[in-house]
């Protein structure tokens, strides 16, 4: 199909296209994280590469004892054992990211553990050229070989990295770069590569070395994969698979001597692997079923790897044959592996059987524990001042769990770390990070002994947002998850922004977190805080009750509220006519709790409207326009005459057709939709929980808080988080940055 020029023109194409594909991948990964590599990952990563090394290279020494093959089979045996020991971390983070599982547990220890691999099949590469350059020729050409390796780093680390540095901070935060600095630093990725090949690695090893060094994420590195990515992974890299398989003749399988033997070399490293990285799992406590979806991903290849095989082949180190039993093997096992961690691995299973109490089934007076999650800055005010309208105080403290949700842009690696004020040593965390947190924290300090703020960071697709969402829920047994609406509304009350993808992240955490969730609609009123915080005039809020149990937990959150010397509470219970004559002994008892402990809150009144129909219904609801600053529902309700018709047209279903209704421009105040967590799931035990703001000391200074997954530890007095609400002197330092949290999350260790 192609003459010997046209194939050359292929060849060509596809070398460049692969080689910018190795520039992103590199750019793509944080040199930083070798550093928060934990003791499990590196014996998980240094286990998938040993014994697959140890297993084939014996293979490759026994089998010329033991059969009859030809010389050049016996000499590439060995490089054949040394590949098939890697699990290079591009391939494995492409993989997690297609299965959805980049940010799941078993993600983040095969993200680190292929780190750890990669590392040590650098080190074994650059060994196997030193001693083969040294058998060539002379004794020092091996030594020269290394050396000429280390001054290329070193070149590109000091010499071209603070150039890149200096292009970054020349490009407009929220601007483009020019065209003249894209193609210097192509121009750069391309010498790097020819020098690379000069110095007998592989071209694609000196621009991957030049993609590391380059500054991820905004401004640089972020455009640098916006550029080459698409184009090149698009159109340029399917090339190289068609190179691949150009290159490859099956035919002469039947014809090559010493088959058998080889693939038995390849087969018996994939065993290796997968065993190496199985056991190495299971000894620190990951189970079974995980530790064989773990095993498979190490053993899954990619476009790295039959780069490699090329290469091997071009420079007639491994047979033709070799080579098509190498990317044969590939295909078969890698297609076998994908399906076989969807089926065996679902990440929502650790916690989709629990759930943690709702605000309606806590004691009035314990420790609330809300975790918020922000995707912007404008989320912030609002949801600040929702805090502070929940009314804190020393018999009702709250416990705040701030997550800075983020989406994963120029980078391969899911990032989910606490962090404070002290900052942490990742590239892709940006300035907003300390903004949001500065924010919470002078909530913190403003209701000093009755609120406590913890501060995450997660950045990860918006995919697999919701996974994050409900980890921290777990762990943290939290109560009640607010959730910022995807719309934000304009100045003349239209919708001034839409955004999908967090829509997307809504909906998955209503079906899957293990608590009750809140979604905020703020329309403007939440983000003045001169009504909540310095009483100008009160702030309004109205619970609009239906009954069942969602308004039930959402009147529990709005019984929260009262007492707040800058709030007043309307509790509007919406009755049919049929149920006027019901006796007072078959009252809710939500509503009945709230009478009763209103009487003595204040600035509070309770309404009930009777109504025949839904038309009755919309009148009471048009009626509320004028009188409300917030309103307060519950997200599902029964079918009755008061819905009927209502529910027949839904824009947005996360809301509940009534939240839906008041979600439109035609109602102006701002909106709260709670759902809470259905029963039937194992309950959470809390009160192993610590509190994190109520008044607590511990006599040793040091205890421990579990939560369902019995992986997370607080030392009080090691990281020194100290309370003493008791005496009225709190001290919260996690804004100070002397917190520290060590969690059971595989990137935390």
């Amino acid at each position: 199909m192609f003459r010997p020029g046209g194939k050359l023109v292929l060849q060509t194409v596809a070398d460049i296209g692969f080689l910018f594909h190795v520039f992103v991948l590199g750019i793509q990964i944080d040199p930083t994280m070798i550093r928060r590599v934990g003791r499990n990952a590196v014996l998980i990563g240094a286990s998938s590469f040993a014994l697959p090394f140890a297993v084939g290279g014996i293979a490759s020494l026994a089998l010329p004892v033991f059969s009859d093959i030809d010389d050049a089979t016996e000499h590439f045996l060995p490089f054949i054992a040394v590949i098939n020991s890697a699990s290079f971390f591009p391939v494995v983070t492409t993989l997690l990211s297609d299965l959805k599982i980049l940010n799941s547990e078993i993600g983040r220890i095969a993200t680190l553990a292929s780190l750890v691999n990669d590392v040590c099949i650098y080190a074994a590469s650059i060994l196997f050229t030193a001693v083969d350059a040294s058998a060539s020729d002379s004794k020092w050409n091996g030594a020269l070989s290394v050396a000429w390796i280390g001054a290329f780093v070193i070149v590109v680390v000091f010499a071209l990295r603070p150039l890149l540095k200096h292009v970054a901070r020349n490009i407009p935060v929220r601007g483009s770069m020019k065209e003249s600095q894209f193609l210097m630093i192509a121009a750069l990725a391309l010498i790097c590569g020819f020098v690379a090949q000069t110095i007998g690695q592989p071209a694609a090893v000196g621009t991957f070395i030049l993609g590391i060094v380059v500054p991820e994420g905004p401004p640089l590195g972020s455009s640098l994969v916006y550029k080459i990515d698409y184009f090149c992974t698009g159109l340029l890299l399917p090339a190289k698979f068609a190179i691949s398989g150009l290159s490859m003749n099956i035919f002469s399988l039947g014809k090559g001597k010493s088959l058998l033997g080889v693939e038995a070399v390849i087969l018996l490293g994939y065993l290796g692997k997968f065993t190496g990285t199985l056991v190495a799992a299971v000894f620190f406590g990951v189970s079974f079923r995980d530790a064989t979806s773990l095993a498979l991903i190490m053993c899954c290849k990619g476009i790295v790897e039959a780069s490699y095989y090329i290469g091997l082949k071009d420079s007639g180190i491994i047979s033709n044959e070799a080579y098509a039993l190498l990317l044969i093997t590939m295909l078969v096992i890698t297609g076998i592996a994908r399906p076989l961690i969807c089926y065996l691995y679902e990440p929502s299973r650790r916690y989709s059987g629990c759930r943690t109490k709702s605000i309606q089934h806590l004691d009035p007076n314990a420790e609330l524990r809300v975790q918020v999650c922000i995707h912007s800055e404008d989320n912030v005010p609002s949801i600040v001042n929702l805090l502070e309208a929940t009314n804190a105080s020393r018999r009702r403290p709250i416990a705040v769990f701030v997550l800075n949700l983020m989406e994963l842009k120029g980078s391969a690696a899911a990032v989910l770390v606490p962090t404070h004020k002290r900052k942490v040593k990742l590239k892709s965390l940006p300035s907003r990070t300390e903004h949001i947190s500065n924010a919470f924290n002078i909530l913190a300090q403003r209701n000093r002994g009755f609120t406590a703020v913890q501060h995450f960071t997660s950045i990860v697709p918006y995919a697999t947002m919701h996974d994050d969402i409900c980890t921290i829920a777990v762990d943290k047994g939290v109560n009640i998850v607010i959730l910022p609406f995807h719309k934000q509304w304009a100045i003349a009350g239209t919708v001034g922004a839409n955004f999908p993808a967090i829509r997307m992240v809504n909906q998955q955490v209503l079906h899957k977190v293990p608590c009750s969730v809140g979604i905020l609609v703020d329309r403007g009123q939440l983000a003045d805080n001169t009504q909540i915080l310095f009483g100008h005039s009160l702030f309004r809020v109205t619970m609009l009750y239906l009954g069942g149990p969602n308004d039930n937990e959402a009147l529990a959150y709005c019984c929260r509220m009262l007492g707040h010397p800058h709030i007043s509470v309307n509790l509007v219970w919406l009755r049919h006519s049929s149920d006027v004559n019901i006796e007072k002994k078959m009252e809710p008892s939500m509503i009945h709790w709230f009478k009763a402990h209103s009487k003595v809150a204040g600035r509070v009144s309770f309404k009930e409207q009777v109504v025949h129909d839904a038309v009755g219904t919309t009148q009471v609801l048009r009626s509320l326009d004028d009188c409300c600053d917030l309103c307060i529902v519950g997200r599902d309700h029964e079918q009755s005459e008061l819905t009927l018709g209502i529910n027949e047209w839904i824009e947005c279903p996360e809301l509940g057709f009534i939240g839906d209704m008041l979600a439109t421009s035609d109602y102006s105040f701002s909106l709260l939709v709670v759902q809470q967590i259905p029963p039937g799931t194992e309950l959470i035990n809390v009160e192993s929980l610590k509190p994190v703001a109520g008044s607590f000391l511990s006599g040793s200074g040091i205890y421990s808080q579990q939560s369902a997954t019995s992986k997370y530890s607080q030392q009080s007095a090691t990281s020194k988080y100290s309370q003493h609400s008791a005496t009225g002197k709190y001290s919260q330092h996690s804004a100070s940055g002397k917190y520290s949290q060590h969690s059971g999350f595989g990137s935390l260790g």
